[in-house]
């Protein structure tokens, strides 16, 4: 058996899913590890827009089986929605998508609870999606949460759920406008409907490691996002990495063939947060507007910046990449030239690595390489000597700087606009 495993090397919307998509044709399983519909992939495949949020893509491929691992958090309702989205563009997947027994429910309770704590961080609020997310993982460490397989025991489920629900309303008081009941009734009838969903994720991915099937596991959100290492606490609530890969699914480091980081050929972030190289400034609306830079999940416009080697060498250096995938090149083809961030300083003095603090990152001083623009389309590209020998530069750089090969060029939006190396 052979994993490979595509994560986010920055904050987010680095295009992981078109590799995703590529990929996941050569693949029998393609696997979540950790998240849940706070995520957004999109796909344009055969002229089709597919949005993905709690489903993996690999769903796009009609011979590949899709796996929601442990890892993740899942809204019952969106699941479902999402679903039926695929199903109007024409997508079949009956039989080809599972969650395990063993992922935590993301509830409506824990949705409206993630909106009411932004509001207590007032000045301090983190930019969550509000999907629920965090209160999720935070019912689960306190182990007050219900998993998938708590579902079909009815009984058992309603007393749980009941005691999660007090345990909010005693903290929120009247602020919590919620009825228990009502969302107790819902399941009675998503119970019946999830059955052909839910399975047990170890003996399914043990057989698939006897009969040495290729897996994909295609990550969520991005390093700069993880709960470890990531800007702590403008993050989400489990492992983006490397770490969270192994720990979501039952796959064994043993298994991993190749670990894709991939990166945006600049750098955007949704929600609050420090932002080194973010560009509050003209050159900022540009890569915004050309790069369509709006969130998949939230609608929300993103914040845009040049490149920071110092973001991707800090994700390397905890998730290890055997490869990269740069995306979104042909957004830089109009520049005249181009920044890219290759450390920081603090009063004058430069440091190594990527500050822990946050107010120590907030207020770094940006040392940049100027390169040259290529001022030529890159979107027709089909090789890698097609593209500008400025453009060539750029990308080189990028990998004697951080020690990894660019495996993969992203040229536009289609799946056909990827060039390989």
């Amino acid at each position: 058996m052979s994993v490979t495993a595509i994560l986010g090397a920055q904050w987010g919307d680095e295009g992981k899913g078109k590799l995703a998509d590529i990929l996941a044709h050569d693949s029998q399983i393609c696997c979540r590890a950790q998240g849940g519909n706070n995520a957004g992939h999109t796909i344009v495949a055969n002229g089709i827009t597919y949005d993905f949020h709690i489903l993996p893509s690999g769903l796009v491929n009609p011979g590949c089986i899709n796996v929601i691992g442990s890892g993740c958090v899942v809204h019952i309702p969106s699941f479902f929605k999402e679903l039926a989205a695929l199903e109007k563009h024409g997508l079949d997947t009956k039989g080809r998508i599972f969650i395990s027994d063993r992922a935590h429910v993301v509830f409506d309770v824990h949705q409206l609870a993630d909106g009411l704590e932004e509001v207590e961080l007032g000045e301090g609020f983190i930019g969550t999606t509000r999907k629920g997310i965090g209160p999720t993982y935070s019912s689960k460490m306190t182990r007050s949460g219900l998993r998938v397989c708590d579902l079909f025991d009815e009984a058992i489920f309603e007393t749980k759920y009941r005691r999660l629900a007090n345990g909010y309303k005693k903290r929120f008081g009247d602020l919590l406008k919620h009825d228990p009941e009502e969302e107790l009734a819902k399941f009675k009838e998503y119970r019946v409907q999830l059955q052909e969903y839910v399975v047990d994720q170890i003996p399914l991915l043990a057989s698939a490691k006897e009969k040495n099937a290729k897996i994909l596991v295609e990550g969520a959100n991005a390093l700069m996002l993880d709960i470890d290492y990531g800007t702590y606490p403008f993050v989400t609530s489990s492992n983006t990495g490397l770490g969270g890969a192994l720990t979501g699914l039952t796959l064994g480091w043993r298994s991993l063939k190749e670990v894709i980081g991939v990166v945006k050929a600049y750098t955007t972030r949704v929600g609050s947060g420090p932002f080194p190289t973010e560009q509050l400034n003209e050159v900022g609306e540009r890569l915004q507007k050309i790069g369509g830079e709006v969130g998949v999940t939230t609608g929300r416009k993103r914040r845009c910046g040049w490149l920071d080697l110092v973001v991707l060498k800090h994700s390397h250096a905890c998730n290890d990449y055997t490869a990269l995938n740069l995306t979104k090149l042909d957004v830089l083809d109009d520049f005249d030239e181009l920044k890219i961030a290759t450390s920081y300083s603090v009063n004058g003095q430069q440091i190594e690595g990527f500050p822990a603090n946050p107010e120590t990152l907030a207020n770094v001083e940006v040392n940049y390489e100027t390169l040259p623009g290529w001022k030529k389309p890159t979107t027709g590209a089909k090789s890698y000597y097609d593209l500008p020998a400025p453009a060539r530069k750029y990308i080189e750089f990028i990998e004697q700087f951080v020690g990894v090969k660019v495996k993969w060029i992203g040229v536009g939006p289609a799946r056909e606009h990827m060039v390989s190396r």
